[in-house]
């Protein structure tokens, strides 16, 4: 067969391809035009009408609260400065499952609220407070995350002054406490391969009061190659942290490091008046890095107004007052 042969026997397939995909497109649009046909007749009101949730498993859905505060421990010598700590509320669970063990408040969805209205019913009942910093964090939705059914939960954090807290357990929980905070890296590797990068940590998450010492390991995977990042959140274990809580726990501890960094997060932590040594101490304490005064100080010029007014208590110098600056342009 020569050349030109092949070119037109070419050629003849190519235009058989195309007739064929034509009839075949032809012979399905009576088809899609009957189906849009049958819905067209059926007006919206009468196709919402007969419509049947329940042709359809559905999830139930919770909304879970961080309640984050800093709380001070008064100190024997009254020479020194009273110590602050990150505080985090949980509830102790008075049913199952997790009977006993200690839980983020929250609780399920009702079908006439939204998720925020939810988040703050929750709030309110377990603070006694409305008027709050709220943030959604995440939705967690991971199969058996609950043993008794299917749930997907949203979390959110809400960020307190300490002073304006009133305690009071929910209707499924026996007892509400503040938890000192604390969370230390135990191991950090990395892998380089030649897609790209893996990053993996395992940290300890230690939840502490008075009577009870909490505990957890986390583990995180961030993964580089080429211009896509991924990441992933493993709890290995939890002794007396229920369901997942560990997990969304560390993911707000994470969010609020990063947060305070770029936008005026901390402050909801504060009282309306502070001293830049309480504030700059807030600061260490979400971040865990000691910093330097004058540092803080030039970082906070455009933050913060004084009050003209000054703290003062036994054995302490007068210090300058401040508030946060309403002028300052936020991100």
């Amino acid at each position: 067969m020569s050349r030109g042969d092949r070119e037109n026997g070419a050629a003849s397939d190519t235009g058989a391809e195309a007739e064929l995909h034509a009839e075949q497109l032809d012979r399905s649009k009576p088809v899609l035009g009957s189906v849009q046909q049958e819905l067209s007749a059926v007006s919206e009101e009468e196709f919402l009408r007969t419509y049947d949730a329940g042709d359809y498993e559905r999830p139930s859905v919770t909304v879970d609260m961080l309640v984050f505060t800093i709380r001070s421990e008064e100190q024997e010598n009254y020479r020194k400065l009273a110590e602050p700590e990150l505080g985090l509320l949980l509830i102790r669970r008075g049913g199952h499952p997790y009977l006993g063990q200690w839980a983020l408040p929250g609780g399920f969805v009702s079908m006439q609220e939204s998720l925020e209205d939810a988040a703050r019913r929750e709030l309110q009942t377990e603070t006694g407070l409305d008027d709050i910093y709220l943030e959604q964090l995440y939705t967690w939705g991971d199969v058996g995350r609950d043993p008794r059914t299917r749930v997907i939960s949203c979390s959110y954090m809400a960020l307190v002054d300490s002073s304006e807290l009133e305690l009071e357990a929910g209707d499924d929980a026996s007892e509400a406490s503040w938890f000192r905070v604390e969370q230390r890296l135990i191991e950090e590797k990395r892998h380089i391969h030649e897609h790209g990068l893996v990053t993996e940590r395992r940290l300890q998450l230690m939840l502490s009061n008075e009577t009870e010492q909490l505990s957890a390991i986390v583990e995180t995977k961030e993964q580089v190659q080429g211009r896509v990042r991924s990441s992933s959140l493993s709890l290995l274990q939890a002794h007396g942290i229920a369901f997942d809580h560990a997990k969304i726990i560390h993911y707000a501890l994470e969010r609020l490091r990063a947060k305070i960094e770029y936008t005026d997060i901390a402050f909801n932590l504060m009282p309306e008046k502070f001293t830049l040594t309480a504030l700059q101490k807030v600061y260490e304490i979400i971040s865990g890095k000691k910093l330097l005064a004058a540092a803080f100080r030039r970082k906070m010029a455009d933050w913060v107004i004084e009050t003209g007014e000054y703290a003062s208590s036994a054995g302490h110098r007068p210090s300058r007052l401040y508030r946060l600056n309403p002028e300052r342009e936020v991100i």
